[in-house]
């Protein structure tokens, strides 16, 4: 087979270069997304051939983006993406989906470079999935609108006097650190960034790291109580398989990188949630959707694909083959209700499903990964 050459793969790492903002991290102009997969193919391709280039911009389009706005600095959490070059103005919409890939990206980062800054920012991403999208038996909601009270933003961002108001002595530091400024950053308001890196901030400030990320903290849970008493973006509380999916193999890969028991345990107990409320009772398969109680629609091949995919994690993480078995019966379903004989692709919805015109396959990653990629993987 040479449809993955070393000569492919070098290539393949060569067009993403073109492509990449050398002093922003990421890839091309603004709008900016977080390009997970990219990211993924960066951290993996420097693993086994040491491409220091590779790591760099992988790397530094990480932190970029935790030091932005398009990461939540008070509450952890991702935005889907940022309207400028510099990942300050984020479309304030965070969705499931998103925050499931970026964890997975970070938790290998962690892995390879041991930064305590992305431990941090799995533990706080974690902690507002749990706080913000999750749903009491432990499913996962779909999104968080980007306004409320008719405004876009308006839950995010901050008054320079408010926070002043709020952290007394320490508000000086805070705000210096963050970027909050007295007429605002953005239209007028604050959204809160990270324009250096601690160390240098302090070298700066001449302070110490603990009096620094003491502050950090402190303002961080005030402002985050403060936070939590204004009026709430919507969220839309539909519960879609592939993308619990998908986060459950990103807590399996925190779990992994971290060793926090904790986040293991969400896995495990999300997975029972997900074989227990989507799968169709008397009958093989799932379902798509589930809220209030009621399931509904067929599952397509991304639901499957990224399933099997959390199976397969979550055994490696727990030691548990039941999870294994699950995944292999999955796999055999998968072949016989969404093969297509005249290539080797899977269709998008599977045989049983009767209301579509067309089967279409869809082969390229899109905002989330490509059912038929995560099916030959798995």
């Amino acid at each position: 087979n040479d449809l993955f050459t070393k000569e492919k793969i070098n290539e393949a790492f060569e067009n993403i270069m073109k492509n990449a903002d050398k002093d922003w991290g990421g890839f091309g102009k603004a709008p900016k997304f977080p390009q997970s997969f990219v990211l993924q193919y960066l951290l993996r391709f420097y693993h086994i051939s040491e491409n220091k280039e590779a790591f760099q911009q992988a790397l530094l389009s990480i932190d970029r983006m935790i030091d932005g706005g398009i990461y939540d600095q008070v509450g952890g959490g991702f935005a889907r993406y940022s309207t400028d070059t510099e990942w300050l103005v984020p479309h304030f919409e965070k969705m499931l989906y998103d925050n499931a890939l970026l964890l997975s990206i970070i938790s290998e980062a962690y892995q390879l470079t041991c930064d305590n800054r992305y431990k941090e920012v799995i533990e706080e991403t974690i902690q507002f999935v749990q706080r913000e999208l999750m749903h009491p038996e432990g499913g996962f909601y779909a999104a968080l609108d980007a306004d409320s009270e008719g405004e876009e933003g308006r839950f995010y961002v901050w008054e320079y006097e408010e926070v002043i108001g709020l952290l007394h002595n320490d508000a000086t530091l805070f705000c210096d650190f963050f970027d909050i400024e007295p007429n605002g950053n953005w239209e007028g308001k604050n959204i809160l960034w990270r324009k250096k890196k601690e160390k240098t901030f302090c070298e700066e400030k001449n302070i110490s790291l603990e009096e620094l990320q003491r502050t950090i903290q402190k303002g961080k849970k005030i402002l985050l109580e403060k936070r939590n008493e204004r009026i709430r973006p919507q969220t839309d509380d539909n519960i879609i398989l592939g993308w619990n999916a998908l986060m459950n193999t990103a807590l399996c890969k925190a779990c992994a990188a971290t060793g926090n028991e904790a986040f293991r345990q969400l896995a495990i107990d999300n997975m029972h949630f997900l074989l227990n409320k989507f799968s169709i009772k008397n009958a093989l398969g799932f379902f798509h959707s589930w809220k209030n109680n009621v399931a509904k629609q067929l599952a397509f091949l991304d639901d499957y694909a990224f399933l099997i995919q959390a199976l397969i994690q979550l055994q490696e993480t727990t030691g548990n083959t039941d999870y294994l078995e699950k995944a292999r019966k999955l796999v055999v379903d998968v072949i016989e209700n969404f093969s297509d004989t005249t290539s080797d692709f899977f269709f998008y919805t599977g045989a049983n499903q009767t209301d579509v015109i067309v089967r279409k396959k869809e082969v390229y990653d899109g905002a989330q990964p490509s059912g038929n990629a995560v099916m030959a993987e798995n």
